[in-house]
């Protein structure tokens, strides 16, 4: 049986971007890969994008678990809902926390919309990371379709938490990024796979989005993957350092700060409360 039978939980999502949020503050849980992949199986368990815990670790603490059971370094959209919690608790209006990957700030903008400063965007190969030498990740070695003629070709590539290859294309519609996006997440020049993601620019303010999510599969919402394209169309010269990022969720604002942090604000939603059987 599992650790995590008749545990409550919450359910939120940002965007569409789905989640279940289990509370193991001041308890001995420790999630494993098999619970986590049977809470977010709609078959087994509530079913979401991703499994969310909210930990004491020298402060609070967010994991993040992705649809197979992985577990995974960042989460955009669960970092807004979590920082509601968190400063709901206490009646605040900003709360830090910890990931994996790095501390995050947040702060209420409005009654729904939460900002989460997402760090520090990371461009060299070793820290994407890329399993080649590449010097210049703004266009990066992956190809789709025949060598000679390719279909797709020349991404982006950064890490903001987690890796992002972001493909640049003059119509998301026409791109079909649930059929490829599972040869590009694991390609080989990505030792810890990627996120990937499809942009069509369509002004210098504004980006739409879709995105398939590393462990997930095609997401309504990726906040990091938002963040991605941003500072990438930036690199690339085809935005300015402040874009509306629209996804198939809705609308995300990014900005790349010229102190080099990116600030994601969006909403989020809480979609109800719960309890795992007995025999979860």
């Amino acid at each position: 049986m599992s650790p995590l039978a008749g545990r409550a939980y919450r359910l939120m999502n940002g965007l569409g971007n789905r989640f279940v949020i289990f509370d193991l503050r001041g308890s001995p849980i420790t999630l494993r890969e098999a619970d986590a992949a049977r809470a977010a199986d709609p078959k087994t368990g509530p079913g979401c994008d991703q499994v969310i815990t909210i930990e004491d670790r020298n402060g609070p603490f967010m994991g993040v678990w992705n649809r197979d059971g992985g577990e995974v370094e960042a989460c955009g959209n669960a970092a807004r809902c979590v920082a509601r919690i968190l400063m709901d608790e206490d009646g605040r209006d900003d709360i830090e926390f910890s990931t994996a990957s790095e501390k995050l700030k947040a702060w209420r903008v409005g009654e729904t919309r939460i900002a989460v400063d997402m760090g520090e965007p990371k461009f060299l190969w070793r820290d994407i990371p890329l399993a080649e030498q590449m010097d210049d990740t703004r266009f990066i070695d992956v190809k789709l379709g025949p060598i000679d003629n390719p279909v797709l070709w020349g991404p982006s590539a950064v890490n903001v938490g987690n890796p992002h290859c972001v493909f640049f294309v003059p119509d998301v519609s026409a791109q079909a990024i649930e059929r490829f996006g599972p040869l590009v997440e694991n390609h080989p020049l990505f030792p810890e796979r990627t996120n990937v993601s499809v942009a069509e620019v369509t002004s210098r303010h504004a980006i739409r989005l879709r995105v398939w999510e590393r462990g997930v599969g095609m997401t309504q919402a990726c906040g990091t993957a938002a963040c991605a394209a941003l500072v990438c169309a930036h690199r690339r010269r085809m935005t300015e350092r402040k874009a509306t990022v629209t996804l198939d969720g809705g609308d995300l604002a990014i900005e790349w700060r010229e102190d080099n942090h990116i600030i994601m604000t969006g909403p989020i939603s809480f979609d109800g409360d719960g309890v795992l059987p007995d025999d979860f």
